[in-house]
């Protein structure tokens, strides 16, 4: 259902820096929690004493205590200790490749051996102080397809989002998709049209007029194995567009970072990086309250179509145009799947 040998975002440093986090990523239980010297680590949520979850416990020294009898595991799934036992020769549990990298930390839950942290995307925004970057999570109960599919395709923009980001504008303009390699490209390009009220407060925000037409643009890009990255924004109609100068527009990326936790459930990591006024907060603090805002009606209507699609497995559903980029993500997906069954097949017959 997902690959496996790649890096998917698992949680935010925030989430363990107090106490272990038990999380379910590609049907995987993992705990995550900081070992020696504060470095992230990841491990099977699962004592293997009594079978109770480690992310019940603790950490003490660099090292995860069981909260039910107190055993002792270190970082590379080795139990290191246990008050009154001798517990160095039980089986090591399953340690999985985990790095911390531009405010995420990032999990491998394939084949540790292949895991290069070298592929782990490059996000400029990320540690760029030109840039402000402001998000959150949510847990959805929808299939991690459906999920790229409405990020890949924002005509629903303009029902769904009616009252924030959605204007008629989105639907009348032809979408363009574009591959390559692993790749998927959709954008849009409206000129001359009034800027909905997200934007209009986004022109506010960047001390610009918003009571005049603009030019607005929305290129997503998908990568594998389910990250899409949103370049939108406005600018002050006969500027220039995308290419318009920063005194003329208020442009942002969309973050999303889809994580697989079960088939018909995800972690989804949302957020915005805006590049204008990165110094003010209350603007971040703004903007990620709306932007909230509009992705919790998004959920509403994907864990709505899970349920439906669920109940009818055997309908078939229909493809248009604007279809496109969700479509040739998909391909993509299944290729790599296939590509590690393939391989995952081979080195069981040698």
């Amino acid at each position: 259902m997902f690959p496996k040998n790649t890096w998917y975002v698992a949680c935010t440093p925030d989430e363990i820096d107090d106490k272990p986090l038990g999380r379910t990523v590609c049907n995987e239980t993992i705990v995550f929690f900081r070992g020696e010297g504060g470095k992230v680590a990841a491990v099977e949520d699962f004592c293997p004493h009594r079978g109770a979850p480690l992310s019940l416990g603790f950490v003490r020294d660099g090292q995860l205590v069981c909260g039910y009898h107190g055993l002792e595991m270190g970082a590379d799934g080795k139990c290191s200790g246990m008050p009154g036992q001798r517990v160095r020769g039980f089986p090591s549990l399953r340690a999985y490749p985990v790095e911390e990298r531009h405010g995420f930390i990032w999990v491998w839950p394939g084949d540790a051996e292949r895991a290069d942290p070298a592929e782990i995307p490059e996000l400029h925004w990320a540690d760029d102080p030109s840039w402000a970057y402001g998000g959150g999570l949510y847990h959805v109960n929808c299939g991690y397809r459906l999920m790229i599919d409405n990020l890949m395709d924002l005509t629903h923009e303009t029902y769904v989002h009616a009252s924030s980001i959605g204007q008629p504008e989105i639907e009348e303009a032809a979408p363009d998709t574009q591959v390559n390699g692993n790749e998927v490209t959709t954008s849009r390009h409206m000129e001359n049209i009034p800027a909905p009220p997200f934007w209009q407060a986004a022109l506010r925000g960047n001390d610009l007029a918003d009571d005049v037409p603009v030019d607005r643009w929305q290129i997503c890009r998908f990568t594998p194995p389910s990250h899409v990255m949103i370049e939108v924004g406005v600018a002050h109609a006969g500027k220039g567009g995308y290419d318009a100068p920063d005194a003329f527009k208020a442009a942002s990326i969309v973050v999303d970072f889809i994580t697989p936790e079960t088939e018909t459930s995800i972690w989804y990591f949302w957020g915005m990086a805006r590049h204008f006024k990165p110094e003010d907060q209350a603007l971040t603090d703004k903007i990620r309250e709306g932007q909230g805002k509009i992705f919790a009606e998004d959920l509403e209507m994907l864990e709505a179509q899970q349920r439906n699609l669920l109940a009818y497995p055997e309908r078939q559903l229909l493809k248009l145009n604007i279809d496109g980029g969700g479509v040739q993500a998909r391909r993509i997906i299944e290729r790599l799947i296939a590509e590690e069954q393939d391989a995952t097949a081979v080195e069981k017959a040698s």
